[in-house]
């Protein structure tokens, strides 16, 4: 139990153990993207609960990317003071949070915001809203959105922030061949294809400073056709890694990947569980940054395996933290159940009609007590 609830750091960010609430839509931000009182209760629940690192949902940096209704928007100035509260709560409980930068791509929500989705190459599908190619005046904005961005996340007081260049958005969609069929200097083989991920840190770190964390969420594989394979994957975490990312996260399909994607529902098993491990293990062997590994981790025994294997530095979660925000508290005084969470994905259905992510099991349990 001691090296999961040791101290450790992150480029001089001190946490007190190694958990990690993975970035999880929350649905719980109002119709412009700012935090509610409920997000603010959500986060402040997740440091109180004793959680080393909380991850926001993906923020998106800049209007066009915009991916749901309800969705953390991270775009304008007038942003700060709302995120200052929220980072000012979680604080006050003990914790530590960073945010996630994003860009939804070519699944961005047109409809909310009024503009063509930014694609990295022409795409059929069955989004017939428009699209526009990026040139290359589009891809230096999304950088410099990118980097205002980071320099909101530290003026409202984060500790660190996170890249998403995972799940199929727009920086997932520039690694993946499936995705990216360009022929000038952001498509090709994977030197070619990491080059604006590269030009984002750059940036980010001119404007934030050698000291501020700055982690990056990304695939190992893509589970589909002529996706990211792990190979890139890994070529692209060297390449991120020298160009000044802190820590990754290590994560894996897309929105379309399906049926193809290892399974996310009933894991009941340990041998379910951290369906990404072998895949972390060539990243461990390659990068020498700090590893947080997501992807069903459900019990202590196994969390502990990983990080005592060396197969990951840090364990994130996402689903157990929505039943239980008090799980790493609940293990550390030594209660070491599983997790209770048994991954039925009901808990999303709420959010996506505007009532916030929570438990559905849990509520109904508690209402069969109550009766």
């Amino acid at each position: 139990m001691g090296n999961l609830f040791g101290k450790s750091a992150i480029n001089g960010l001190e946490l007190k153990n190694r958990f990690v609430r993975s970035a999880t839509w929350e649905g719980m931000a109002d119709q412009d993207g700012n935090p509610t009182p409920k997000l603010l209760e959500t986060m402040t629940a997740l440091a109180a609960g004793g959680v080393g690192l909380s991850i926001t949902s993906h923020a998106f940096v800049s209007p066009d990317g915009r991916a749901t209704p309800w969705q953390l928007a991270i775009d304008k100035d007038e942003r700060i003071d709302g995120l200052r509260k929220m980072t000012d709560a979680v604080h006050a409980a003990g914790g530590r949070i960073a945010v996630q930068l994003a860009h939804a791509g070519a699944f961005a929500a047109a409809a909310l915001s009024g503009m063509p989705r930014l694609v990295v190459s022409p795409a059929e599908g069955s989004d017939p809203s428009p699209q526009k190619e990026m040139e290359t005046k589009d891809i230096k904005a999304i950088i410099e959105a990118y980097a205002v961005a980071a320099e909101r996340a530290k003026a409202a007081g984060f500790d660190g922030l996170q890249i998403h260049a995972a799940h199929g958005y727009l920086l997932s969609q520039f690694l993946s061949p499936a995705f990216n069929k360009r022929r000038d200097d952001y498509g090709g083989d994977i030197r070619h294809r990491v080059r604006i991920h590269r030009e984002i840190c750059h940036t980010i770190r001119e404007t934030v400073g050698k000291d501020f964390p700055i982690l990056i969420k990304m695939n190992c594989r893509d589970f589909i056709e002529n996706g990211l394979t792990t190979e890139d994957s890994v070529a692209a975490a060297k390449l991120l890694v020298a160009a000044g990312i802190d820590a990754v996260e290590l994560s894996g399909g897309t929105i379309i990947s399906g049926k193809f994607s290892p399974s996310r529902s009933r894991i009941n098993d340990p041998g379910k569980e951290a369906y990404f491990r072998e895949e972390a293990r060539a990243f461990k062997d390659a990068i020498r940054v700090p590893l947080i590994l997501v992807g069903g981790n459900r019990s202590f025994e196994v969390a502990d395996q990983l990080v005592e294997g060396g197969t990951a530095d840090y364990i994130s979660m996402s689903r157990p933290f929505i039943r239980e925000p008090e799980l790493i508290r609940r293990w550390q005084e030594g209660d070491l159940r599983k997790a209770e969470c048994i991954s039925d994905n009901l808990c999303f259905t709420p959010a996506l009609e505007g009532r916030g992510v929570y438990c559905v099991t849990r509520e109904r349990e508690l209402q069969k007590q109550q009766a």
